[in-house]
């Protein structure tokens, strides 16, 4: 919808009552750009419009049909028709209990119960005069339903300016059905142009439940919801530090795959921010590219204070991604996040993703693909925001990682030549650089073969692989350089079986996998401690890592293993061969002691790994469960556990519970919910509570009514920003289907972010 200002002197008492009540739209970036549809499996993709109405197009030579109970007059000249009188022409119908047709001309006039049907909207009136060819005309004390969006209303005459254009005369506009809507709004000029799909209104005011909650001189909106350039109405809010604050979007519809939103929001104690986001997607004769860029700017920060005297008072972020095919084999992208100072999440955040985002990455890269291989060159830097509590506290201090510039990857693989061999090659290039640590450029060299072996019921991959790298090191004390090499080579041997039976569960007939596997690696030990880390880790202890033959993330430790890993995993698969359960076990056994260590150089000594255990799947049609336990049976505790439960019984209503532990770091419950109350009343809720530290970490509790034509939302999210501060917004909305949303906040987003499988009570339009 959109809005025209200033207001007239007339219905004053109504924009009044506008400053008073609370108003907001739903942020168009919510809505969607155009879909796109593939032209060319694999290849580009063109845009493709969105949802269209039939175009409105009518026969001019079609016959002019006349029905009645009595008809008299000239023929060819003039018709009278009395009782139950009918004139057709092609997609206009008039029906009335009189009328008289005049033929040259084409004209109709009618009276007593007059209806209207005109490419699916419907009217009643009193009287109508209206030319059958070119669609002008009137009619008096006229009803009207409008078929793009079900939308209603009455007046004292609608003139019909063409076969697409009427214009409603003193009337009302309302998506609600029946006499009394619950919501309309009520104009002195409405125009209805479903060809260029807009309504246009002059003074008007609307009202809800009778009472009026909103004035304004001028307004429009499109007929059928869809995306269309104007003023959003106002947002009043609440920054993460309880701010008030004011945004007035701006929605510019460039093209159906392009649009931008202007966010000029006034925080009251700090200034006047200034924001954009645009979005697009489309192809060219390369390819196809799509992309999103946000802008936040705030001049001269009336409340910060830098941490630096003399710093800029100014604050800004921005975020923008990009990708591009440029021809069928090669394609670039960009991602680039960065803000102008470390308090900028804290300040500003609306949401807890947002409010943690510390490591900024700013990457460009290009790929380019062959017919077994891939070639890929980028750059990446960082820019780490420090959490302000660091100082005090250092385990809140975020380390920054080592910048690439810059870094190119090849890899080159084909599968079952030279009677049944895979070969892979992966190799890296990389200059890594710290403003503090040790900086140098790595090249690294994977060369893998491997022989599947796969029957019906069995497979045995035998492997061989090969770890080279080599170091340039910069000297930072004497400004020399150290060169450092290695290489390691590995063998693996994948196995397994699977055995099938039918079985029953929870009722029905299943077919039930039993897969053992057994998976063996040797790497000799290789003393590395030399080596830098310039992006390497101990890898998660997951299903997926103790199949592979690195315990380490990164190229620059290769750790020792003289290992096996077995595994046993049951699935259970219904007749269409969907996975309806899944239980998973495993355990890693250790030859040898571990020597190779990230920081140390003592050996890490165990007989076995920890026990996983995993299982997935869906307790009846209504309950899915997801759970992983890690079990140390020397110690006999459990060193990690997680389970996630998800009920949804029927439509809008669902419940999630979940818990997570991780022994010496985080013990998190973790409940959301959306369900029906009573009669129309919906609840929702989450919350995410520290068992451990005793406090919640994010929580939000909101009501929701849904009447048909409208929805009314409330409630209140509350989340951290940093280790010592919460930010709690509240909000409130009153959306009136297919015209505005009205309100403080944004709660339709936190909703849907805080509450894995909520449903909107309306549909979008």
């Amino acid at each position: 919808m959109r809005w025209l200002l200033p207001p007239t002197t007339s219905h004053r008492w109504a924009y009044a009552l506008t400053a008073i009540v609370s108003v907001a739209a739903a942020p168009t970036y919510a809505q969607d750009l155009v879909q796109v549809q593939a032209q060319d499996p694999g290849q580009g993709q063109a845009p493709v419009p969105g949802k269209q109405r039939a175009p409105r197009v009518e026969d001019v030579n079609a016959p002019t049909i006349v029905k009645a109970e009595d008809i008299s007059g000239r023929p060819e000249r003039e018709l009278n028709l009395e009782r139950d009188a009918e004139i057709v022409k092609d997609q206009t119908k008039v029906q009335s209990d009189s009328a008289c047709f005049r033929q040259v001309e084409n004209e109709v006039e009618a009276s007593g119960n007059v209806r209207i049907w005109r490419f699916g909207d419907y009217f009643t009136g009193d009287q109508l005069k209206l030319n059958m060819d070119n669609g002008k005309g009137y009619m008096l004390n006229p009803t009207y339903k409008i078929e793009a969006n079900g939308a209603q209303g009455k007046a004292e005459r609608i003139n019909f300016i063409s076969e697409d254009e009427a214009q409603v005369v003193n009337g009302t506009y309302s998506t609600c059905q029946g006499a009394d809507p619950d919501w309309y709004l009520r104009s002195s000029t409405l125009n209805l142009d479903n060809g260029r799909d807009v309504g246009t209104a002059g003074q008007t005011v609307v009202y809800f439940k009778n009472v009026p909650i909103l004035g304004t001189p001028a307004l429009s909106f499109s007929l059928s919801g869809a995306r269309r350039s104007g003023w959003l109405a106002p947002t009043p809010g609440f920054g993460s530090k309880g701010e008030a604050e004011l945004l007035v979007p701006y929605y510019v519809n460039i093209a159906p795959n392009r649009d931008l939103t202007l966010y000029p929001k006034m925080i009251f104690r700090r200034g006047l921010q200034m924001g954009a986001k645009g979005r697009y997607i489309g192809e060219t004769d390369g390819g196809m590219y799509e992309g999103e860029t946000y802008l936040e700017y705030l001049p001269h920060d009336k409340k910060y204070v830098p941490q630096n005297p003399g710093d800029s008072t100014d604050r800004w972020t921005v975020k923008s991604v990009h990708k591009q095919a440029l021809s069928e084999d090669w394609s670039y992208s960009w991602n680039v996040r960065a803000s102008s100072d470390d308090n900028y999440p804290n300040d500003f955040s609306k949401s807890v993703s947002s409010s943690t985002e510390r490591q900024l990455l700013r990457e460009l890269r290009t790929d380019y693909h062959g017919d077994f291989w891939t070639l890929t060159a980028r750059v990446q830097k960082y820019q780490v925001l420090q959490d302000p509590e660091a100082n005090v506290d250092p385990s809140l201090f975020v380390s920054r990682p080592y910048d690439r510039l810059p870094a190119i990857n090849f890899h080159a693989a084909q599968y079952d030549v030279l009677g049944g061999f895979d070969w892979a090659f992966d190799s890296e290039l990389t200059r890594f650089q710290h403003p503090t640590l040790l900086n140098g450029t790595r090249l690294v060299g994977i060369p893998q073969l491997s022989y599947p072996i796969i029957g019906p019921s069995y497979f045995i991959t035998p492997k061989l692989m090969l770890n080279a790298a080599s170091y340039q090191l910069d000297n930072q004390a004497g400004g020399s350089s150290q060169n450092l090499s290695r290489a390691i080579p590995t063998v693996s041997i994948d196995s397994g079986l699977v055995f099938e039976r039918e079985a029953n569960y929870l009722g029905k007939e299943m077919t039930q996998t039993l897969e053992p596997r057994l998976f063996y690696v040797r790497t000799p030990y290789r003393d590395q401690s030399r080596f830098p880390t310039f992006d390497t880790d101990a890898a998660t202890f997951n299903f997926s890592q103790i199949f592979s033959e690195n315990r380490f993330v990164g190229s620059d430790r290769i750790g020792d293993a003289n290992q096996l890993t077995a595994a046993l995993v049951s699935r259970f698969l219904d007749a269409s061969g969907a996975e309806q359960l899944r239980l998973s076990f495993g355990q890693r056994f250790y030859f040898d002691d571990q020597r190779v260590q990230l920081n140390s150089t003592a050996p890490v000594v165990a007989a076995h790994s920890d026990i996983l255990l995993a299982a997935t799947g869906r307790i009846s049609e209504h309950w899915t469960f997801d759970s992983a336990v890690q079990y140390n049976s020397s110690d006999r505790e459990v060193a990690s556990q997680s389970y996630t439960f998800q009920w949804i019984p029927a439509e809008k209503k669902v419940l999630n519970i979940g818990y997570r532990f991780l022994r010496d770091s985080f013990k998190n419950i973790e409940l959301s919910s959306q369900w029906p109350l009573f009669q129309r009343w919906y609840g929702v809720g989450r919350i995410s509570y520290s068992a451990q530290d005793k406090k919640v970490l994010e929580s939000l509790i909101g009501l929701e009514y849904n009447n048909d034509c409208w929805v009314f939302r409330m409630g209140a999210q509350r989340f951290v920003t940093t280790s010592t501060k919460a930010s709690t917004p509240i909000f409130f909305q009153l959306e009136l289907n297919g015209l505005s949303h009205l309100g403080v906040g944004s709660p339709l987003d936190a909703m849907k972010n805080s509450i894995p499988g909520y449903q909107r009570l309306n549909q979008a339009r």
